[in-house]
């Protein structure tokens, strides 16, 4: 967690934005593995791989907005 609070706003920023949302055309990665996720069509293993990768930057981002969050109140 230290690391978390010591680590820049725009770090996990700019992560989320480039590798979280790459390849950004035709569609970002995260957004159609979602979708294959809702449909339940996420079933080979590069998906689930290309999945987490395209996700730990949103979840690093979100675990950064949550220590923000939590020491303000």
């Amino acid at each position: 967690m230290v690391l978390l609070d010591r680590m820049p706003m725009y770090v996990p920023v700019v992560l989320a934005l480039t590798l979280g949302l790459a390849p950004f055309v035709p569609e970002p990665h995260i957004t159609e593995k979602l979708g294959m996720l809702w449909a339940g069509a996420l079933v080979r293993p590069i998906d689930v791989v290309d999945l987490l990768w395209h996700g730990w930057p949103w979840a690093l981002l979100g675990a950064k907005l949550w220590r923000v969050v939590a020491r303000k109140v």
